[in-house]
């Protein structure tokens, strides 16, 4: 069995040797969808004693030509290329999307990344993607080439749920509604955001509700208002409250943020990474005249979230 290894850039395939059984997309969200592809690619790599490999794209592909704020990420990518080694993928391969790469026709790709990057023998591709200069590539082009070079092409079939195709995009629809049981069907785990906790005010002390703030960098969150979450910090699951928006009444800022309180936990957190996963809506973000009538109402939505927790252990 091979190490998992995580090759950036077109110059870093030469660091991947032997063969391959290969996919490419997106795959936001690594949702149910995705894994039964996955499975596919893993378990035909194993019965060939292959590498299986994942070719994704940084920034997505949508996100590169978007002129305004692109919808948002169900995943970054370090809970990305987590969650593909997770479903026994080799070789997560992240090449950069930009002006050279748009560039790169489709044959140039085939051959460059495909045939002398990684060897492959066989691809499980989308019957609907696009690739290469002007998106000129095509499944067609891929099954030609693939008889001229030695390589088998497979349409990855759409994986439904109630009669309707799982995608990332139905999936941010629920989250925006606040279906996060739903979500959370497709999605195979509960939505979360994983990310370092990082210096914020620190006002959240001066209320006596000490906050882990997450950076969410430059992709916006997927949900947004308050919500009771459960925490994973190391090896450890902890209770909590978080809040996803700008906080209007504090600093009136449009640059989204997240933060936790958990409970029962004040240990120094700063620089660490977290996971933050998203058990319940208890309401949506709002402006307070005053820090008391927002203290109050955090004091309120930490009663709900324990009211919610403690209902769950019963069942």
């Amino acid at each position: 069995m091979q190490q998992p290894q995580f090759i950036l850039g077109l110059k870093g395939l030469s660091r991947f040797g032997g063969a391959s059984v290969a996919t490419i997309g997106s795959f936001d969200g690594v949702h149910l969808g995705h894994q039964q592809i996955l499975k596919r690619v893993v378990a035909r790599a194993r019965q060939e004693q292959l590498a299986s490999v994942v070719i994704v794209f940084e920034p997505q592909p949508h996100e590169f030509f978007a002129q305004a704020q692109t919808r948002p990420r169900l995943m970054r990518l370090r809970e990305k290329v987590n969650a593909l080694l997770a479903c026994g993928i080799d070789t997560v391969v992240c090449l950069r999307f930009n002006h050279a790469l748009r560039s790169l026709t489709a044959d140039h790709f085939i051959q460059q990344v495909l045939v002398d990057g990684l060897a492959v023998k066989h691809l499980e591709i989308g019957d609907d993607f696009r690739f290469g200069c002007d998106r000129s590539g095509d499944f067609d082009l891929l099954v030609r080439t693939g008889e001229q070079q030695g390589f088998t092409v497979a349409n990855s079939a759409t994986y439904a749920d109630a009669g309707e195709r799982v995608s990332s995009t139905r999936i941010r629809a629920l989250l925006e509604q606040n279906k996060l049981a739903d979500a959370e069907r497709l999605l195979g785990r509960p939505y979360s955001i994983f990310g370092r906790v990082i210096y914020g005010r620190q006002l959240g002390r001066t209320i006596d509700v000490p906050t882990a703030n997450i950076g969410l960098g430059r992709y916006a969150a997927a949900v947004g208002g308050v919500y009771a979450v459960t925490v994973n910090i190391q090896n450890a699951c902890y209770h909590g409250v978080a809040n996803v928006g700008v906080k209007p009444t504090i600093s009136g800022e449009h640059k989204p943020v997240l933060e936790v309180h958990i409970f029962d936990f004040n240990a120094d957190l700063y620089g660490q990474f977290v996971k933050v996963n998203f058990c319940k809506a208890l309401r949506a973000e709002q402006k307070f005249d005053s820090l008391a009538a927002l203290k109050q109402q955090i004091a309120s939505d930490i009663a709900a979230a324990k009211q919610y927790f403690s209902q769950v252990a019963k069942h």
